[in-house]
């Protein structure tokens, strides 16, 4: 029997962020855009202030535009059903989750000690998403992955190609991509890595090897 699209956590996940958006729009129509940012996005000034914690989960799930949230919902597609078939649904979700809220964290820590604007907001799957990403740096670095669709390369190459690359785009555009939040989920999902492969040495390896192919 043919399993669903929701038979997946990846799959699910995707609808949840789909359906968040969605219902982010409609709010904004009726509440106007200011006041549901402030509602579901991570601000520093808000989190340092005392209030907002519940922004760390649900930012994660608000997109600033359906191009961001098409990038997004592509790539968890790809590399979300991938990882959870090599590592299983409970740590898949696992790791999800945590290099999504550390991506957060480190965005406001970053916010407070460097003096940035405090009121500058995060939204965004992208750091539970490099955290999967950095994950198969370490277990799979040898798998061939095309960056873009477009630029062959081995998977340890590819994030950082994207983590720095990314970064230095935004850096030289001016663009507001949330560089620091990315660089806590990517820490989260290599150390994430490293453990399983001191943990699980004979697996791991095999799998390593097997994706190098």
């Amino acid at each position: 029997m043919r399993k669903g699209f929701l038979s997946t956590y990846t799959g699910v996940l995707i609808a949840v962020n789909v359906v968040a958006f969605i219902l982010a729009f409609l709010l904004i129509g009726v509440y106007g855009e200011e006041k549901v940012v402030s509602w579901i996005a991570l601000m520093p000034s808000v989190i340092l202030a005392g209030g907002g914690l519940w922004t760390f989960l649900t930012s994660m799930f608000m997109h600033a535009g359906f191009g961001h949230l098409f990038v997004n919902m592509v790539s968890l597609m790809f590399i979300g059903n991938f990882v959870e078939k090599l590592i299983g649904k409970k740590r898949f979700l696992y790791l999800y989750f945590v290099g999504g809220l550390f991506a957060g964290l480190l965005f406001v820590l970053v916010a407070f000690f460097t003096g940035m604007d405090l009121n500058v907001y995060a939204v965004g799957a992208s750091g539970a998403i490099f955290a999967l990403g950095g994950l198969l740096a370490v277990l799979t670095p040898r798998l061939p992955v095309l960056v873009f669709f477009v630029i062959p390369m081995p998977m340890w190459a590819a994030m950082i190609f994207l983590m720095f690359g990314i970064w230095a785009l935004s850096l030289g555009l001016g663009l507001p991509i949330g560089n620091v939040a990315h660089l806590g989920g990517l820490v989260i999902g290599l150390g994430y890595g490293f453990y399983l492969k001191k943990k699980y040495p004979r697996k791991t390896k095999m799998i390593s090897k097997y994706f190098a192919r």
